[in-house]
């Protein structure tokens, strides 16, 4: 993101009419010289910050370089009839204060939340009268220490207090959520009026201490440790632990062994929808709909926002100053090169490879059969957790990945958002969305990707479920693959991470995305960071582009 009064270099072509505005006529902006905030990309983070700016009266454009705006939170209808969350697929971060200061309700946002939210079938050897057994949970404690019992009573009793001892430490770190980090470079270099404004922003982390008082050892241990150490010391059956490790895991080049993965698992269960404390929901008409809903939104009050327009330079002037953007081919040669490497170290892995399928019926598990063809039941609107009965078979997925091979047993999040949101797929018909890892971003050998390996991988994926869901495979009428490099082409996502750079503790807070630039300010002057790299990271959560939006309007009341 730039913020200047000067403005904008010249374009080269005009923009289409955005599809969220085709139904506004005369709603079409054209192209002017000079703004006074430009947003980079038009990702679900640039846009709040586009919205945020405008609302506080900074004159803003967003300029995207692909077709459709929302980067990773899109809905494409790759396959014809079939509207897929092509990337991210689901939602719960989504900031509170977001929700209700873009009035996204107002601009067309409809959730469809998930209760039950888990289902992870076994691959048992069931009997004629006995299916194999599955473990499902939702909002209902009675109900899930019911289903856990199937495995452990003693973790049946244990689960509420592990709930309620999670919920105390999504409570201390929330407020770091929704402001900047503390400005190390200000408190160290600054005015003493600046660092007073640095102090201010320790509040955050004294609030935290405070929250968790004389546990925070074991916050602590949480925070730094492996998630296998923590759920050890809480429960003893692997379905249990699996299905709660694959939050740690997710989307990162861990394993459940690996130091630091409890973080990752607070930063899936911290979020709320609506009031609803962990809730994660579909969003009616895919991801992209909640793009449509933050962008009307900023239009609303004055923005403009262009697709098809690539960035291909920051204008600097011979001060060191943003002075603009150019939209054409160029490149950057103003970023200190100490900041360019530094950025260039941060760890960037990507284990997943998403897979969007369609399919001709609702897949039928072993562990819960369909009572109809057509008629979704309660486990299929979960996260489906396939190949996740024992943190060992995790463990050796990563280790797989490791190696420079594809995981002989992935770890598979299959969801059906179509079980809730009809209007995704034709009558009859669903979108599947298949989460899997662990891919590596180049394979054994510095080998590239091709479509050989993808579908050999996919082929794969689907045997798995196969296992678990019979007839799943004959059910498929076409697929979209999206290996880690192919995440990074067409989503920006850097090494195809869904995060924007590993979410572990040396790349977080005042170290995201490197020390002394965690302020979501660069080395030039004027040129911001709003995205899921600055804090406080990754997921749909739109933290990162609402404090970037305040960070830049307090630079320009100061000028």
């Amino acid at each position: 993101m730039a913020a200047s009064r000067r403005g904008l270099s010249r374009a080269l072509h005009s923009s289409p009419c955005p599809a969220w505005k085709r139904a506004q006529p005369g709603a079409k902006r054209r192209l002017k010289p000079e703004y006074d905030a430009v947003v980079i990309g038009a990702g679900h983070n640039g846009l709040v910050a586009a919205a945020y700016l405008q609302r506080l009266g900074v004159n803003t454009a967003v300029f995207e370089r692909r077709h459709v705006i929302g980067g990773a939170a899109v809905t494409e209808e790759i396959i014809p009839g079939f509207r897929f969350s092509r990337a991210s697929y689901l939602l719960s971060l989504l900031r509170p204060q977001i929700f209700t200061d873009l009035e996204l309700k107002k601009h067309g946002l409809r959730l469809h939340p998930r209760n039950p939210y888990s289902f992870t079938p076994m691959l048992e050897e069931g009997t004629l009268s006995k299916a194999p057994r599955s473990l499902l949970l939702g909002t209902d404690m009675a109900e899930n220490q019911k289903q856990i019992s199937q495995f452990s009573q003693k973790d049946a009793q244990a689960f509420p207090r592990y709930e309620e001892f999670m919920r105390r430490l999504v409570l201390a770190i929330d407020p770091l959520l929704d402001a900047a980090p503390l400005d190390l470079a200000a408190f160290q270099h600054g005015s003493l009026l600046q660092r007073l404004r640095a102090l201010s922003t320790l509040r955050p982390l004294l609030k935290a201490g405070r929250t968790l008082g004389a546990q925070l050892p074991q916050y602590y241990q949480v925070l730094t440790g492996p998630i296998s150490k923590v759920l050890d010391h809480w429960f003893e059956s692997e379905p249990l632990k699996a299905t709660l490790a694959t939050d740690a895991v997710i989307g990162a080049m861990t394993s459940p062994h690996t130091p630091g993965s409890g973080y990752v698992l607070l930063h899936h269960v911290m979020g709320s929808l609506e009031g609803m404390q962990g809730a994660w929901s579909y969003v009616q008409g895919g991801m992209g709909a909640l793009s449509d809903a933050i962008a009307s939104s900023a239009t609303a009050h004055g923005a403009s926002i262009f697709t098809e327009k690539t960035v291909a330079k920051v204008q600097v002037n011979g001060e060191g100053h943003v002075e603009g953007i150019i939209l054409q081919d160029g490149q950057e040669e103003w970023l200190p090169e100490a900041f360019v490497k530094r950025i260039s170290q941060l760890d960037t892995q990507s284990p997943v490879t998403k897979i969007n399928v369609a399919v001709d019926r609702l897949p039928n598990f072993r562990a819960a059969p369909n009572v109809s063809r057509d008629q979704p039941q309660p486990h299929h609107q979960c996260s489906i957790h396939l190949n996740c009965e024992d943190t060992l078979v995790l463990h050796q997925a990563f280790e797989d990945a490791k190696g420079g091979l594809p995981s002989q047993r992935p770890m598979i999040e299959l969801c059906i958002p179509s079980s809730l949101d009809p209007t995704l797929a034709p009558p009859g018909c669903h979108v599947v969305s298949l989460f899997t890892q662990y891919t590596p971003y180049t394979l054994a050998g510095g080998k590239i990707w091709d479509e050989q390996d993808k579908n050999n991988y996919a082929d794969k994926v689907f045997d798995c479920i196969e296992a678990y869901a019979p007839g799943f495979k004959s059910s498929v009428l076409a697929r979209d693959i999206l290996t880690p490099p192919d995440l990074e082409r067409i989503f920006g996502l850097p090494g195809g991470n869904i995060f924007h750079g590993a979410m572990s503790l040396d790349q977080l807070y005042f170290a995201r995305p490197v020390p002394q630039y965690s302020g979501y300010r660069c080395p030039i002057q004027g040129l911001y960071l709003c995205g899921s790299g600055a804090h406080p990271g990754g997921g749909v959560m739109g933290a990162s582009g609402r404090n970037a939006a305040h960070a830049v309007f307090r630079d320009l009341k100061s000028m």
